[in-house]
């Protein structure tokens, strides 16, 4: 996994002071630093010449704002499905899961929440659990927030098992490409355990994440809200 979520730390001194600026500004996701160093070095060559330098520096800028990386601290509680990205519900109903999850034919509780481009783009473990499958599937481009997006898009499929042996309820969590994503990062495999909140993906400039849960969940959030990474609770399983 690329990265765990954020544990209470008591060091003093210099690891403190590291801490409080790690919490304040926040790291870069590995996969956007070429982004971030390639108009850094750009700006670094082009000092002689200002207009390049600045337009340079502003670029690397802007590319560590958006592939930043914040430590989050997911809730305590058994069963607690948290949302898997930053940015806003907008959805919530119940949905026919993609084959590819292999979660049956009928609807099921979703919530989909929208990432813009100013939203923090990695993408959280939902729930704790197996990966049972991780599948890929091409599509289109349309904007994220749009309902037709959920199936006409290009999308990452993940189906986590719950349960020390994988034998629980089994939830889906799908990356969506949008209008400016061409990219979608998705570093688990099948087999692996994955820790509530952990860092398991990212996609690249504007997309979407839904959350399809087992029959009889009961979504707590509405749309409009907010969600926050790895530590908005999204619905209790019982």
């Amino acid at each position: 996994m690329a990265r765990r979520p954020a544990q209470p730390d008591d060091r003093t001194g210099v690891g403190h002071l590291i801490d409080l600026f790690n919490a304040t500004v926040p790291p870069v996701h590995r996969r956007g630093l070429p982004f971030v160093a390639a108009p850094a070095a750009v700006a670094l060559i082009g000092r002689k010449h200002p207009w390049l330098a600045r337009s340079a520096a502003a670029t690397a800028a802007a590319s560590a704002l958006f592939f930043r990386h914040p430590s989050r601290v997911p809730p305590a509680g058994p069963g607690l499905v948290v949302a898997p990205a930053d940015g806003a519900i907008a959805l919530v109903d119940e949905a026919v899961p993609h084959p590819e999850l292999g979660l049956g034919d009928q609807p099921l509780p979703r919530v989909c929440t929208f990432l813009s481009i100013f939203d923090v783009h990695v993408q959280r473990v939902p729930i704790a659990g197996r990966v049972e499958s991780v599948v890929h599937k091409p599509g289109e481009f349309l904007s994220a927030d749009l309902p037709e997006a959920s199936t006409a898009n290009e999308r990452t499929s993940m189906t986590i098992a719950t349960g020390e042996d994988g034998t629980g309820p089994r939830v889906g969590v799908v990356q969506i490409a949008g209008l400016l994503a061409r990219r979608i990062v998705n570093e688990a495999s099948v087999g692996d355990d994955l820790t509530l909140g952990d860092t398991y993906g990212l996609i690249r400039f504007g997309s979407r994440v839904d959350v399809y849960l087992p029959a009889g969940s009961v979504p707590k959030v509405t749309v409009g809200q907010r969600a926050v990474g790895a530590e908005t609770v999204f619905a209790e399983l019982v």
